[in-house]
């Protein structure tokens, strides 16, 4: 469970330690045993308490990171993992013949997140503090899924298929660099072209 204290102590740790904080990354993914079901198998209490946990607690870190920079007066660049799914419906014929699914709960806690992203460069545009978040939505993370998701999945993709967490470094790494200071509320998607 996340709740404001954690998030304010772990930005008061790393300011304490390293004397300001410029950035962030909110990579969170909170979710309950029950996680995951098929469509017409999610209970409501169970949609209401994965999508607040897993938002909710986006919801906090944002907060938190602008309150910060306002604080301290100095820039500051947050960039939230979305995902593919959060901007394009699923493709579902990929989970044909396994026990996966795209969970609907995800599928709304990513396009939520986006939204919130815009949301906060929004309200925090006219504090006179450069602060700026953006997203990064990833494609698919190899994770030990079956090789038939695996196989129709990369039928989707340039050459790849599946991405490993490093590919998607880069893209974290410009964003929160200031190569990038000029980037707001911008959707950085990395996933071998799956989307297209």
């Amino acid at each position: 469970m996340v709740d404001r204290e954690s998030v304010d102590r772990a930005l008061s740790s790393a300011h304490d330690r390293f004397g300001a904080v410029d950035g962030a990354v909110n990579a969170a993914y909170p979710r309950n045993t029950r996680y995951g079901r098929h469509f017409f198998d999610v209970e409501y209490a169970d949609f209401c308490e994965n999508t607040g946990l897993h938002m909710g607690g986006y919801f906090l870190f944002m907060q938190a990171c602008a309150r910060y920079a306002l604080e301290h007066q100095r820039p500051f660049s947050l960039v939230n993992l979305s995902s593919i799914y959060g901007s394009m419906v699923p493709r579902f014929e990929v989970y044909d013949g396994t026990a996966m699914t795209m969970p609907i709960e995800y599928a709304a806690i990513k396009a939520g997140i986006e939204h919130m992203t815009g949301y906060v460069n929004a309200y925090m545009k006219s504090r006179n503090v450069a602060f700026r978040a953006n997203c990064v939505s990833p494609g698919g993370i190899l994770a030990g899924q079956d090789e038939q998701f695996l196989a129709r999945y990369g039928n989707h993709c340039l050459s790849k298929g599946m991405l490993d967490a490093r590919d998607i470094t880069g893209a974290i790494v410009f964003l929160l660099s200031d190569g990038a200071r000029y980037v707001v509320g911008q959707n950085l998607v990395v996933d071998d072209g799956f989307s297209i």
